[in-house]
């Protein structure tokens, strides 16, 4: 019965907007949540900073790698407010898309059709290429299409690789800069001395650095799940 009247009838446009309503409602919920746990990443993360920091500072046998740990989770931490400061952009470009679509469909109801939005397609373009929207958006697409609203689908998802592209190494003045704040007045007379590495210990100890860095970010990987 649904396929005879597909073929026969053109689709409802309330129907059609409360699909494209509920999808997007969904991808808003969903980035909300992710970055409900991202919050709770950072403050776990500020945490670890701060016990490194602390270790280091109470047991001078265990300063060097407390420093190195603090500075690790700084760069994690970074990372993790730059995801969160991705998906708050992605969001507000979200809600723009369902005010644009609901605009589309009250120009339809008063003019009786409507035209192709480039700017609509272009934003959900943009959204498709995040990994956290790529299902939905895609399912989002097809529906702008059947409604007219978009003539044609939008492209791929932006690999994990090329979206974090640049992030691997943060900038160490970046890092000084998070540990100044997450350590600022909490390391009693020593607040100001922020964990650092003497130079030729840092050229000595590469190779020890990276396993360090790669054992630093599976336990942070285990804290978000």
């Amino acid at each position: 019965m649904q396929s005879f009247k597909a073929v026969f009838f053109k689709p409802d446009p309330q129907e059609q907007k409360r699909k494209c309503d509920s999808i997007i409602r969904k991808n808003v919920r969903g980035l909300d949540r992710d970055i409900t746990n991202l919050k709770v990443t950072e403050q776990k993360t500020r945490a670890l900073i701060l016990n490194a920091a602390k270790r280091g500072q109470k047991n001078p046998s265990q300063a060097k790698q407390g420093a190195n740990e603090a500075r690790i989770f700084a760069r994690e931490l970074i990372k993790v407010r730059k995801q969160a400061a991705r998906l708050h952009t992605s969001k507000a470009q979200l809600q723009s898309v369902q005010m644009q679509v609901n605009e589309a469909f009250s120009v339809r109801k008063i003019e009786g059709s409507l035209k192709a939005s480039t700017r609509i397609m272009k934003d959900v373009n943009t959204l498709i290429r995040l990994p956290e929207l790529t299902g939905t958006m895609q399912e989002l697409s097809q529906e702008l299409m059947k409604a007219g609203i978009i003539d044609e689908m939008v492209g791929d998802a932006l690999p994990n690789e090329e979206l974090l592209e640049g992030e691997d190494e943060e900038a160490e003045t970046e890092v000084d800069k998070v540990l100044g704040e997450v350590l600022k007045g909490k390391l009693g007379t020593q607040e100001q001395q922020l964990p650092q590495l003497p130079v030729e210990q840092e050229e000595e100890e590469e190779e020890d650095r990276e396993a360090e860095l790669e054992q630093m970010r599976g336990r942070l990987e285990a804290l978000k799940s």
